[in-house]
């Protein structure tokens, strides 16, 4: 029997390895190359669990699953705590995943986070997002002592002199510098507007390649942010995503305006949800007509699916926007094992006396007896 051609973008000797060197590229990553391609790039948003439990991760990205080109680790959005990017990484790179890990600076200093980049570089991770990241007050735990030894755009320039210059901030060399497509988040939504481009060209300047924006509702604001951009010519020196997401209801919109820093919602948007007989469908569409106008607009590379607890909208979203054009992203085709695996983390599971944290409490001690 022949065996299906291999899928574009994958290593032929297993898609959780690292894809070959291109000319003038920073990584060995699929998002890069898509975007370098010309082609209009998807990612999307990974809802990290409350959990220490792999499998929640691996349903979550499995959502995504031939739609999109790169799934984002967030790392502890709104100083609020979730399994790690890291940890997210490593599971997501183990079975071929293209993930995006997110740092903040709030929570770690340069030390803590250059051997970040080092290990999430070893372990496969090709994008880097570098978040400011919000402060502790905004999060469950504001009692927690915030760092900020960095911000977005001194994180942005400490990894582009690792990978770049092979070094530490200190000046130390390192044997294998970090294959890193360097990403930031920008916001043409908040004022000062005219302080927005100029704020993307530090970004620029200090090393991002990609950027993801805050959700988008107000088209002709974001058709106003790109004319100035495309005036400075920052479209030509790095990939702009635009954020997008489908609202649950009017009322989820009034919140996250009133709640959500950065988040702007003009009032025909809510008028619109107001008036629909199924607002969470309406929620949809409004998505979709916004990716249908966002995708028109020159400077635009892509767009950034954020859609927290309707993840199962993703798909759809894509598709009825038709934003790919035919093209179908990678997705991770079950392997010989899956079967096994899933059976016996079932197992565990469902068996209080096998969880794991049961299994390492129940376990001898050296002396060969359970501890009381």
């Amino acid at each position: 029997m022949n065996s299906p051609p291999r899928q574009s973008d994958e290593n032929p000797l297993g898609a959780h390895l690292p894809l070959d060197p291109l000319p003038g590229h920073s990584s060995r990553g699929r998002l890069e190359r898509i975007l370098k391609r010309g082609e209009f790039a998807v990612t999307a948003e990974l809802n990290p669990p409350d959990s220490a439990n792999a499998q929640d991760v691996y349903e979550r990205a499995a959502i995504f699953d031939g739609w999109v080109d790169g799934i984002n680790a967030v790392d502890a959005s709104g100083a609020n705590c979730h399994m790690s990017s890291m940890g997210i990484c490593a599971l997501l790179t183990r079975m071929g995943y293209a993930p995006i890990m997110q740092i903040a600076c709030r929570d770690r200093n340069r030390i803590a986070i250059q051997g970040d980049v080092l290990g999430a570089a070893a372990m496969g991770v090709s994008n880097i997002l570098c978040l400011t990241g919000d402060g502790v007050q905004a999060g469950d735990q504001p009692g927690a002592k915030p760092v900020f030894d960095f911000d977005s755009m001194s994180l942005l320039e400490t990894i582009r002199i690792m990978r770049e210059e092979e070094r530490f901030l200190s000046g130390r060399k390192l044997s294998t510098p970090p294959a890193v497509f360097l990403g930031a988040a920008i916001n043409p939504f908040a004022p000062p507007f005219d302080f927005r481009p100029l704020r993307l060209a530090k970004k620029v300047a200090a090393g991002a390649q990609f950027v993801q924006s805050q959700y988008c509702f107000d088209v002709p604001m974001l058709k106003e942010y790109m004319k100035r951009v495309r005036d400075m010519g920052l479209h030509e020196k790095c990939f702009i995503l635009v954020g997008v997401g489908p609202l649950a209801s009017a009322r989820t919109a009034r919140w996250i305006r009133s709640n959500v820093p950065g988040v702007h919602i003009p009032d025909m948007v809510i008028s619109r949800l107001e008036g629909a007989e199924k607002q969470k469908e309406e929620g949809k569409r409004l998505c979709i007509d916004i990716i249908n106008e966002v995708k028109e607009i020159e400077g635009v590379s892509g767009i950034h699916v954020m859609a927290y607890r309707q993840e199962e909208y993703v798909a759809e979203i894509i598709h009825e926007s038709q934003v790919l054009k035919g093209r179908r992203p990678w997705r991770r085709e079950p392997g010989p094992d899956d079967a096994l695996v899933a059976e016996r983390l079932d197992h565990i599971l469902e068996s209080p006396s096998e969880r794991p944290v049961d299994m390492v409490k129940e376990a001898p001690g050296r002396d060969g007896r359970i501890p009381s």
